[in-house]
């Protein structure tokens, strides 16, 4: 059959990485996984009870939009997070934050459309625009930026702009007045905002903003897989204007018919176990100072400040050109799954990793000597 010229996408590396990992897992090796952003904690109890509850009752379609409690829940959630009084009607549940993304584009650009994005960010943002024919356009950003955009480097022919904070795989969190800056400079442009804020409460003391606190004209997309840990429950969410509400729900009813009934009752309960989901975080924080601890005297001393999320992005430039070889030497020799940067950034990521540190903290310290050793022998070898 003849392949689509929208569907040849290039492949979410970290998903081979996972599975490279997995068949080094069956031939018996025991693996270290940094390579991808899953909390290793199960969903919290109380949404693992609901759903136990509901399973005698019929769980079948709902309405497009998602349960209205579990929408007016999630508005509740600005209310305590950011002080917002949000309507519930401009929250959409989706199918994981995937859905999301493919609902807002599908509703704000037209085939052809140009939409740029920060370098390196998350590489689905490019493959899911290129199969939907729009043309991902890449913003190269900097260390000293934090690898976030900068207001005047918007390209001025670009119909839409991604942004993300905490990024991934930097971690680092725009401020209230960077988002301000930035929303308001696409607006001089003409360029649709979509704000992806699905790493909103791992926070290590830098804080997080939401756009809606700077801007109402902006879809802004979460999920309940990272700070609830429901990664493999597929539910998220977004909010969008009061103008987009019934263009969103149209494309909804057609596309997905309806987010999972399981995964939202789970998703209402999980709302209220933020003391577990805090519980998390702190183990989080405690991998996250192992990291900044160890790696450097590792070798691994150019990061970007994790300010949120659970990752660490290192140049490795000084010790690789092929992060795709490097991170696939680290698997085979010292057993620890990393990402390579070329998931994140085509163009400048042959020379950086990304590490995670979602896993249990002995996990992470296990990982961390396994470095170690790995790291001594290759300076040796050189």
């Amino acid at each position: 059959m003849r392949h689509s010229q929208r569907g040849q996408v290039d492949p979410f590396i970290v998903m081979d990485v996972m599975e490279a990992a997995r068949k080094a897992e069956d031939a018996g090796r025991h693996i270290i996984h940094m390579e991808v952003g899953q909390p290793s904690t199960p969903a919290p109890e109380g949404a693992r009870r609901a759903l136990a509850a509901a399973l005698d009752q019929p769980l079948g379609y709902t309405v497009a939009l998602g349960l209205p409690e579990l929408r007016r829940g999630i508005a509740g959630l600005y209310r305590r997070w950011y002080g917002i009084e949000l309507n519930a009607e401009r929250v959409v549940v989706t199918p994981g934050s995937s859905g999301a993304f493919i609902l807002a584009f599908a509703a704000l650009f037209d085939a052809g459309d140009r939409v740029a994005l920060g370098e390196p960010g998350y590489p689905s943002y490019r493959q899911i625009l290129r199969a939907m024919s729009l043309q991902p356009v890449g913003i190269p950003t900097r260390a000293e930026d934090r690898y976030q955009p900068r207001p005047q480097d918007l390209p001025r022919d670009a119909r839409g702009l991604i942004l993300a904070s905490p990024g991934n795989p930097s971690g680092t969190v725009l401020r209230r007045e960077e988002l301000a800056a930035l929303t308001a400079r696409a607006a001089e442009l003409g360029m649709n905002v979509i704000s992806d804020e699905i790493y909103h409460g791992l926070d290590y003391g830098a804080g997080f903003h939401s756009a809606l606190e700077v801007t109402d004209e902006v879809f802004v997309i979460n999920s309940f897989s990272k700070y609830f840990s429901m990664t493999g429950w597929r539910v998220g969410w977004m909010v969008v204007p009061e103008t987009m509400i019934r263009t969103v729900e149209r494309i909804a009813q057609n596309m997905f018919i309806c987010p999972p009934h399981a995964s939202q009752v789970a998703a209402l309960a999980a709302l209220d176990c933020v003391e577990e989901a805090d519980a998390n975080l702190a183990v989080y924080a405690e991998n996250r100072r192992l990291m900044l601890e160890r790696l450097p005297g590792i070798g691994f001393d150019r990061i970007a400040p994790p300010e949120g999320a659970f990752y660490i992005y290192a140049d490795v430039s000084e010790l690789t050109d092929n992060s795709l070889n490097f991170a696939a030497e680290i698997l085979e020799k010292a057993g620890v799954s990393v990402t390579p940067g070329l998931d994140f950034d085509p163009v400048r990521g042959a020379r950086t990793l990304r590490f995670s540190y979602a896993r249990s903290t002995a996990d992470i310290a296990e990982g961390l000597d396994r470095l170690a050793g790995f790291m001594d022998e290759y300076r040796a070898a050189r």
